[in-house]
């Protein structure tokens, strides 16, 4: 912790700090680091990360285990100059290193910057800086945002797939206009088909019936036949004679008195099958052609008729939210316009908290450069939007928006008096660089989420007074962040907490 101060000799390898973290925080691998008749270069670095920040999520996501609290990284370059990245005891892909380096250390170098160079950070610290003035809008503004986000996916697709609901439509409207023409009734099917199976056998059910009745009951054309009643009442009356002397043999009369009985009934029955019958062969056309009816639907709609009306009742309510359609587009419609209104009021009041918040953040950064050996020196943001006509209407101007606004925010700098403005990536040295970067994580310190800051030549191009105040303000820096800085001005060393003393042998 505090501020650590690596120092030593001009061409002693003291960057070789800055390009060991590099390669951790997955830099290009380049052979020419591994060392001459050496096979490889290897780089392992130990990271104490808080648990449940989202760099330890993203790592533990990736198969990654915590080494009491923390995160074990080793990088691998052949002299092929093949790389292989090691995050917790697992191998990864180099670009999870880079993904985790924006959470874990910024680094402020000569050739090597990162963090805050990139736009989307320099926003992000921005509305930092701001806190609540830029926070609240940007929460309301995130909620609109995503409702508007949703409205428009589901427009966009009601809208896409039009024609294709509109064939959906007419197919249902066909097959429920073929089904309400047939009115079919729930069983039908099964009730014809056995209707059909019994006029096609009329004439056979009929004699079988008769001849049945016969056998039971008599036929009375044969007077002198013998009959299954009239056996079955000479062998109750056989027994009716004697059943006094022996229970068992009445209970078997009275078995034989039921089966006279269940033969009569069965005989009347039989009988009435007869009389009932229905031969009519108009009947059996009539069946047999509402059967065709009802086949028709079964083939289309289902394997019977009650699977036939459940797709009736599924397609009726199919249709009804397809035909709705034009309803529910007018209302996402409305709904859309109403929250790019919105959205263009919320983003209004975020471009204004930013433009004051930026000023005095910009106002910050050049006073502090004023003490780094860089009086002239004057750092401004600019905000921009970009036209769009599909965007949200802002200030009278129809612009393109995110989840964060419709800000474009960068960072820049005049080094001197008639220099124009340019993005600090462009308009300072890299020891220019590094001081402005100081300046803006001094201003910034305390609520930047990134613990560690390695600051390379930061003191480049500069001495005396100059140096001291370079050192004051890393320790200031130091005091809520690990801070490592490569110098070799002993008044930026006398500043820290430790020192490291790089030596070649």
């Amino acid at each position: 912790p505090g501020f650590t101060a690596v120092t030593g000799e001009t061409g002693a390898g003291k960057t070789m700090v800055v390009t060991s973290l590099g390669l951790l925080l997955g830099g290009r691998a380049d052979p020419a680091l591994v060392r001459i008749g050496a096979e490889k270069a290897v780089v392992e670095g130990r990271i104490t990360v808080p648990a449940g920040t989202s760099a330890v999520v993203r790592a533990e996501e990736a198969g990654a285990e915590l080494d009491d609290g923390a995160l074990l990284i080793s990088r691998t370059v052949s002299a092929e100059g093949r790389s292989r990245a090691h995050l917790g005891g697992r191998s990864v892909p180099v670009g999870m290193l880079a993904e985790l380096a924006d959470e874990l250390v910024a680094v402020h170098g000569q050739t090597d910057q990162q963090g805050l160079l990139k736009l989307t950070r320099q926003r992000q610290a921005l509305d930092r800086y701001a806190g609540d003035a830029v926070a609240v809008p940007l929460a309301k503004y995130g909620e609109a945002y995503r409702r508007l986000r949703a409205v428009a996916v589901e427009l966009e697709e009601i809208v896409t797939r039009a024609r294709e609901r509109a064939q959906e439509a007419d197919m249902l409207r066909f097959g429920l206009d073929e089904i309400a023409g047939v009115e079919p009734r729930a069983g039908e099917d099964v009730e014809l088909a056995e209707e059909a199976e019994r006029l096609g056998h009329a004439e056979a059910l009929s004699s079988a019936a008769t001849a049945a009745h016969a056998a039971l009951a008599g036929n009375p054309e044969d007077p002198e036949g013998i009959d299954a009643a009239t056996l079955v009442a000479g062998a109750q009356r056989a027994l009716d004679a004697v059943r006094a002397h022996d229970p068992a043999l009445a209970a078997l009369a009275d078995r034989i008195g039921e089966i006279g009985i269940l033969l009569g009934d069965v005989a009347g029955e039989l009988a009435g099958y007869a009389d009932d019958l229905d031969a009519d062969p108009l009947r059996l056309a009539a069946v047999e052609e509402r059967r065709a009816a009802l086949n028709t639907l079964t083939r289309k709609y289902g394997e019977d008729i009650a699977t036939v009306l459940a797709w009736a009742e599924q397609g009726s309510s199919r249709l009804t939210e397809l035909d709705s359609d034009d309803d529910r587009i007018g209302e996402l419609t409305a709904e859309r316009d109403g929250l790019r209104a919105e959205l263009g009021g919320l983003a209004q009041a975020l471009t204004d908290a930013r433009t004051e918040a930026a000023e005095r953040f910009a106002a910050a950064v050049t006073a502090e450069l004023a003490s780094l050996a860089m009086p002239h020196a004057r750092v401004s943001f600019a905000l921009r939007q970009t036209e769009d006509p599909e965007g949200v209407e802002v200030d009278g101007r129809t612009v393109a928006y995110g989840p964060s606004g419709v800000d474009e925010v960068e960072l820049l700098l005049a080094p001197h008096p008639g220099a124009p403005p340019r993005p600090i990536a462009k308009g300072a040295s890299g020891g220019e660089l590094s001081r402005v970067m100081l300046a803006v994580e001094v201003v910034f310190a305390g609520t930047d989420p990134v613990p560690t800051y390695l600051f390379d030549e930061v003191d480049a191009g500069v001495g005396g007074k100059a140096a001291v105040e370079i050192g004051r303000r890393l320790a200031r820096l130091a005091k809520t962040a690990q801070v490592v800085v490569v110098t070799h001005l002993p008044q930026v060393a006398a500043f820290a907490d430790r020192q490291l003393l790089v030596e070649k042998t």
